[in-house]
């Protein structure tokens, strides 16, 4: 999770006619760029002519402007191709549509799972939030959308109000957050409430009346700080999850009693294990495709209602998973240059997307960046469902998105 602050966007624009047009820069492929892209040309920005000290420059949703660009520029043609390998991504003619605003509500948050026997995707609203009361004094909600009516409007780039959000009734489930498909039913990470209601990884059944259990609250007889996301490793069908600071940051969880951490959970066996620390805020988790590989994003650069500090990470690191399930060596990834990474998802081919400050970013298995999907604000979570289907929350808006990637697999 990250907090969501009013605070000050700063957008920087880099001016001067020495410098071409990312729109009319050389392209780098002879491809036809789709209709909803644009070539982002990296040496347009290489030198500018003003680089900002940091005191002016850093704010807690930085997007930078590439030359030739404003941001409306930048969000009429949302799929920015920073290299050639992204065309593989979009295909011929990717889109994207608004398919859902909730106005005040931050109802939008993360926790995107598609499930496909009813072909629903569903997702979370913002615990913590003080626009919606969450937190504290009353839990979440969790919503779903129907697919079929997304992909009814997808050749439009507004269509809000055209798809159907259906709130559910799931008391059982306190300050939900990440979540994650789980033999046929959605594991939920719910960052619980106050010192009696601990946080918890619960799961529940996808289909009406929503009846859900609770797996985990515990490690060893403490509490767990809050935990943020979970994912399944696709090799060896363990349960993998991550605990974080957010609910303590956001006055509805108390002091934290243990360490910032990355844990192991063996659905049949019932065991526990630790298997990653040294993060300042964990977050997002996911596997590569064939789970040799887990991704985590650390959010530390955003300390909740604290204020920002820059120099702490907005950064994906990479963890080799070894043949047993434990984490192997670990390396940096990628570091974002928009807000920091939040949810994060593998597609087919292994590439790596990552919600951040300014939408989403797409890395290669290197680690380069390939693309953006710019939504020109916060995006916290995403996910594909099946074959070139995608849905992304920002919070007060949903979006529907086709391309030609695929998600990395459902696990059932």
């Amino acid at each position: 999770m990250m907090a969501s602050l009013s605070v000050a966007l700063v957008v920087l624009v880099a001016v001067g006619d020495v410098f071409a047009s990312p729109a009319n820069a050389q392209q780098l492929s002879t491809r036809q760029v789709p209709e909803q892209a644009q070539v982002i040309d990296w040496k347009s920005f290489n030198v500018l002519p003003t680089v900002l000290p940091p005191t002016q420059a850093n704010a807690s949703a930085f997007f930078f402007i590439p030359p030739g660009l404003d941001l409306e520029s930048m969000k009429e043609k949302p799929f920015h191709i920073f290299d050639d390998e992204f065309y593989d991504v979009l295909g011929p003619n990717p889109t994207l549509t608004l398919i859902a605003n909730s106005g005040n509500e931050l109802l939008f948050h993360e926790a995107n799972t598609w499930y496909p026997p009813t072909d629903e995707m569903f997702f979370v609203q913002n615990a913590g939030a003080p626009a919606d009361g969450t937190g504290l004094n009353k839990s979440n909600v969790v919503s779903k959308i129907s697919l079929s009516e997304a992909a009814a409007v997808s050749s439009l780039r507004n269509a809000t109000g055209s798809v159907t959000v259906q709130t559910l009734d799931t008391p059982e489930i306190i300050n939900s957050n990440g979540g994650t498909n789980f033999r046929g039913q959605i594991i939920f990470t719910a960052e619980g409430q106050g010192d009696d209601k601990p946080s918890n990884l619960v799961i529940m059944n996808p289909v009406a009346p929503y009846n859900s259990t609770v797996l985990v609250n515990n490690f060893f007889g403490r509490q767990f700080n809050s935990l943020n996301d979970v994912a399944v490793n696709p090799r060896n069908k363990e349960i993998y999850f991550t605990d974080t600071l957010y609910g303590y940051l956001q006055d509805f969880r108390p002091v934290p009693g243990l360490r910032n951490q990355v844990y192991r959970y063996n659905y049949d066996t019932g065991s526990i294990a630790a298997v990653a620390d040294g993060f300042t805020l964990p977050n997002g988790i996911t596997f590569s495709p064939n789970g040799s590989h887990a991704y985590i994003t650390d959010t530390g650069i955003s300390h909740g209602f604290w204020g920002w500090n820059f120099s702490n990470p907005a950064s994906i690191y990479r963890f080799e998973v070894q043949e047993d399930g434990s984490f192997g060596t670990r390396n940096l990834f990628a570091y974002i240059d928009s807000g920091s990474p939040d949810g994060v998802h593998c597609d087919s081919k292994g590439n790596v997307w990552a919600g951040c400050g300014d939408g989403l970013q797409i890395f290669n298995p290197s680690g380069k960046l390939i693309g953006k999907v710019f939504l020109g604000k916060t995006t916290a979570n995403f996910n594909f469902a099946g074959d070139g289907r995608m849905v992304i929350c920002a919070e007060d808006e949903l979006y529907y998105a086709t391309l030609a990637a695929s998600g990395g697999g459902y696990i059932s």
